[in-house]
């Protein structure tokens, strides 16, 4: 008898304990497993011209997603949905692969950027395509396209290289500015993540939502270009492999920046196939680089200015001092010759 009173005794000391002297604790413990906080992306901000007029901007991307435990068969689910939209075995091999990492409940991404006629018959034929949910959600997209693209940049999909520690570039579907103005201001224009209390249970299913925050939106940019100036050297250009940079001399804004040829930003946030890629990083006139700032040439005449300054700077010669080439010059026992020394030179 006395020994049972001794283990009763202990285990209502236990229970005095846990219950009572660490009850604070364990609740928190047992919140922190009730509750899931997630990460609500904010809208990105607006690249705009001198006028206002939008060069970047977000509009609704019609998308659908699949979950895996609603359908008779991810296998024959994806089968009719192909029957509805275009889906490539690139985005089969990847939704099935989603699949088998994932937990049968958690939406998985099919396609997005549907067209609204796309999105409307997914969503009439919903009763014949158990697990397919419609989504909708937000896209980058390039009003003016090619003629702004080396300008304004592009945004595309968060790579291993990209991650900072920033809980907003791990989730889903998340892009940043890879080039221009979208990747020079990307932190400015991606503004600050909400967040939603989600109530869960021990599998980690969504039974529902508790609070929600929506995020800050991200600073527009507004940029000294001239669109339609822009445009116009754009068309003048179109068929050139060059650059023209046009600045206002007073205020040093640059009112026009082309290279030609250009690309369709639209691409590479809509999804751009190997064969599309290849025919840019493969294409002589190299459309991916701005030859505005980032093209190599050499100097050629343009340095003769500088030669022509530093002989005046040192008196080697003067204002009314006369050259005459006759299509080649030695330095020790190298033969130097111009583009003319078949002509006998350029004369005086």
């Amino acid at each position: 008898a006395g020994g049972k009173l001794s283990v009763a005794t202990i285990l209502m000391c236990r229970m005095y304990y846990l219950q009572v002297l660490e009850s604070d604790q364990y609740q928190m413990l047992a919140e922190e497993n009730r509750i899931s906080m997630r990460l609500l992306p904010p809208p990105r901000g607006l690249v705009l011209d001198r006028f206002g007029h939008e060069l970047a901007s977000n509009r609704l991307n019609y998308r659908v997603v699949l979950i895996a435990e609603q359908t008779n068969g991810v296998a024959e689910t994806l089968d009719r949905l192909a029957r509805v939209i275009p889906i490539n075995p690139h985005q089969r091999r990847r939704v099935l692969r989603e699949v088998r990492r994932k937990r049968p409940f958690v939406p998985i991404k099919v396609a997005e950027n549907l067209t609204w006629e796309q999105f409307a018959r997914i969503n009439v034929l919903l009763p014949e395509l158990p697990g397919v949910q419609p989504d909708v959600g937000e896209g980058r997209h390039y009003p003016v396209g090619v003629e702004t693209a080396h300008v304004v940049g592009y945004v595309s999909s968060v790579s291993e290289e990209d991650q900072t520690g920033d809980p907003l570039l791990e989730l889903p579907g998340y892009r940043i500015g890879k080039n221009g103005v979208e990747k020079v201001y990307d932190e400015i224009l991606r503004g600050k993540a909400g967040n939603s209390r989600v109530e869960v249970n021990a599998y980690g299913r969504e039974i529902r939502e508790l609070a929600r925050q929506d995020g800050q939106p991200g600073d527009d940019v507004v940029l000294t270009i001239d669109t339609e100036l822009q445009e116009k050297i754009s068309r003048r250009l179109i068929d050139e492999s060059a650059a023209a940079v046009v600045m206002d001399i007073h205020q040093g804004e640059i009112l026009a920046m082309v290279s030609s040829p250009s690309y369709d930003p639209n691409a590479f946030n809509l999804g751009m196939s190997i064969k599309a890629w290849n025919s840019l990083v493969q294409n002589p006139r190299k459309p991916l680089i701005n030859k505005a700032i980032a093209g190599q040439y050499p100097p050629g005449s343009t340095f003769k200015i500088i030669v022509a300054l530093a002989a005046l700077e040192a008196d080697v010669a003067g204002p009314s001092h006369r050259v005459f080439c006759n299509g080649v010059t030695e330095l020790g026992n190298t033969k130097f010759h111009c583009w003319q020394h078949k002509y006998g030179g350029h004369g005086w």
